[in-house]
């Protein structure tokens, strides 16, 4: 285990990557990794508790890795989350760089060769993330759609484009310095949340680090069917799920050391934006419109442009819905960044959510940026 303190060893990758009942797809992970141009990798492979074969699966592995010339640990906690068996790696972490792949993605064989040398040759970059592409596992063949935009490549002010979905939080797509990482996180500990391990590791870092983009896809996301990120929700699980995101968010907040009013202002109108669009997809009309209150209340939303929302989620369905709402988001969006752009308080940015229970349409609104977040911190 590495010791506080110690010296990173230059030009070493570490890759951390939690695993849960993945035999069925560990090798494709494990074999990206094997395939790797660059040379110098510590694989970190973190079992969250499986009850599968996925153990006799990593060990399997251990002889390739060797031949490799690759550090290769596996290490073994209880079952309880993705961001637990994180935490179970990071104390092992002894590489100058950081990434964290998922366990059922795959790497594309220069992804880490060409991270490493952006960073080498740019040191005033503490981070650097490639784009991905999407294939389905059971026939290798690559997808057209993605599940996250990839937003304005050209911006390295990441914390608010992430936070508020307007680019792809995809974790094998980023690669950090271990060293400022760490200083973030001295105690080798990320806040242990179910609802993921991706804001934790990244935010707080984009926070304080520009982060520019590699535009070749380095990595691959597999869909496939019963995978954690696809399986439908109750409502009850989809409502413990959005609660945990606002408690984590907070938490991130306090990481961050976000002490100015009008960034909190904006975590707030986030959560508010979120509450809207769960409230409204259950018909839970008086949340409906006590979150529209607390998004007017912050400048999120304005107070005409609630009585909209309010009239569309009442009384407006079927093709209306889905056709004449949609552009009049999308048209109403556009203005208001160009206020935004003006640099007008209290202007936000929208994008359309589909329509949940019933075809409802919903929001998510921020408003204007106050500050730079991503260039100082604490």
């Amino acid at each position: 285990m590495a010791l506080e303190g110690s010296k990173w060893k230059e030009g070493l990758v570490s890759i951390v990557t939690p695993v849960y009942n993945g035999e069925a797809h560990l090798a494709g992970m494990l074999d990206s990794v094997l395939a790797q141009t660059y040379p110098e990798i510590e694989m970190i492979l973190a079992d969250d508790g499986s009850e599968d074969a996925t153990l006799q699966v990593a060990e399997s592995y251990r002889e390739r890795f060797a031949a490799r010339g690759y550090v290769y640990r596996i290490v073994q906690a209880p079952h309880r989350n993705a961001s637990s068996a994180i935490n179970a790696g990071l104390p092992y972490v002894t590489g100058e760089y950081l990434i964290w792949p998922d366990s059922d993605d795959v790497l594309e064989p220069e992804s880490v060769a060409r991270r490493v040398a952006f960073l080498e040759s740019r040191p005033q970059y503490q981070c650097v993330r490639s784009l991905s592409y999407y294939f389905d596992e059971s026939t290798k063949e690559r997808l057209d759609k993605a599940d996250e935009q990839r937003g304005d490549l050209s911006r390295e002010d990441l914390f608010w484009d992430i936070l508020e979905s307007r680019t792809f939080v995809c974790c094998g797509c980023y690669m950090l310095r271990s060293e400022p990482f760490f200083h973030i996180y001295p105690q080798r500990h990320i806040p242990e949340y179910d609802v993921g391990q991706n804001f934790q590791m990244l935010l707080p870092f984009v926070y304080r680090h520009k982060c520019p983009t590699i535009r070749e896809e380095l990595y691959g996301v597999a869909v496939r069917a019963g995978s954690h990120s696809r399986t439908g929700l109750t409502q009850e699980r989809e409502e413990k799920r959005y609660a945990e995101y606002e408690m984590l968010v907070d938490d991130i907040a306090e990481i961050c050391g976000m002490e100015d009013e009008a960034l909190r202002q904006r975590i707030t109108a986030w959560k508010a934006a979120r509450r809207y669009r769960i409230s409204l997809k259950y018909r839970r009309w008086r949340e409906t419109l006590r979150a529209l209150g607390q998004l007017h209340r912050c400048e999120g939303f304005r107070l005409g442009d609630a009585v909209k929302e309010v009239i569309w989620a009442f009384f407006v369905k079927g093709w209306v819905a889905e056709k004449v709402y949609t552009y009049y988001r999308k048209s109403n969006c556009r203005k208001n960044r160009k206020i935004a752009e003006a640099g007008a308080v209290g202007s936000e940015a929208c994008e359309v959510i589909p329509g949940g229970q019933g075809g409802r349409p919903g929001i998510t609104c921020a408003p204007a940026r106050h500050s730079s977040p991503g260039k100082s911190g604490p």
